[in-house]
């Protein structure tokens, strides 16, 4: 193998187990996969450092005789092919260490769908939240409620339970106008499989306030959705909606 193929391979190699680690370190990686993941993750990327070295100082060094039977070179333009993928494998690789990692935004919730997925075993149901002590209610997520929205839309099950919500603001497309979710991210494994899940709120004219995707806590009641365009039949009536900011562990899980 020439030369320059066995670095360019060390060169990737080190770049992107490098930027994981950090990642991890820098408590970002959270940010692209499940939390149960992260130590499993980080030790591969250290095992994977390790024989990456190992590899590079146990590589036999080129002799003579080596040479009079080096492999020829690469035409030109497979060369610069494989130069440029060099460089953007490692241009991603730094990007990933400089640029801050953003989240999900609402333009994924709108393109998968708020509220798609079925009802997850781990989630509250009906019969758990009805024999819940009243001060449980104000630690249920956006996930526990959502779960309860979807199961059950009977007004009197929600009758005397507050709610106590933290997530970002995504508009309802029937009635954009008074009705919004808080919103967050349900990660399974990693990023690329989040599901958005919500709460509606009524709040009329909340854009007077407010903006889509800003963090927003969000204390009130449920009640029939007094909306006439929303297709939300229970809808969470604020007493108070204050803008927070984004937490350090953005998705549920």
């Amino acid at each position: 193998m020439p030369r320059f193929t066995r670095w360019q391979g060390i060169a990737l190699c080190v770049a992107a187990l490098v930027s994981t680690v950090w990642l991890a370190v820098t408590n970002q990686l959270i940010l692209y996969i499940h939390p149960r993941y992260i130590v499993f993750t980080v030790i591969m990327a250290g095992l994977g450092l390790v024989l990456v070295v190992a590899s590079f100082w146990k590589s036999p060094k080129p002799d003579d005789h080596d040479q009079d039977h080096e492999e020829p070179s690469p035409r030109g333009y497979r060369k610069a092919i494989s130069v440029a993928g060099t460089v953007v494998t490692l241009v991603v690789a730094v990007a990933l260490v400089v640029v801050p990692p953003a989240t999900l935004t609402t333009a994924t919730a709108d393109q998968r769908v708020i509220n798609s997925t079925q009802v997850g075993s781990g989630t509250k149901t009906v019969d758990s939240a009805a024999s819940a002590p009243a001060g449980a209610f104000a630690r249920f997520t956006v996930l526990d409620w959502s779960s309860l929205l979807r199961q059950t839309t009977d007004a009197g099950f929600y009758r005397d339970k507050t709610a106590n919500v933290i997530g970002f603001i995504t508009k309802d497309t029937d009635d954009p106008q008074n009705v919004f979710y808080v919103s967050r991210f349900v990660i399974t494994c990693c990023a690329v499989d989040a599901q958005p899940v919500g709460v509606p709120v009524y709040l009329p004219n909340w854009q007077d306030r407010f903006s889509a995707d800003q963090w927003v806590k969000v204390s009130g009641s449920f009640e029939t959705n007094p909306s006439t365009k929303s297709q939300q039949s229970i809808a969470l009536v604020p007493t108070a909606t204050t803008k927070v900011t984004q937490p350090s562990e953005p998705y549920l899980y």
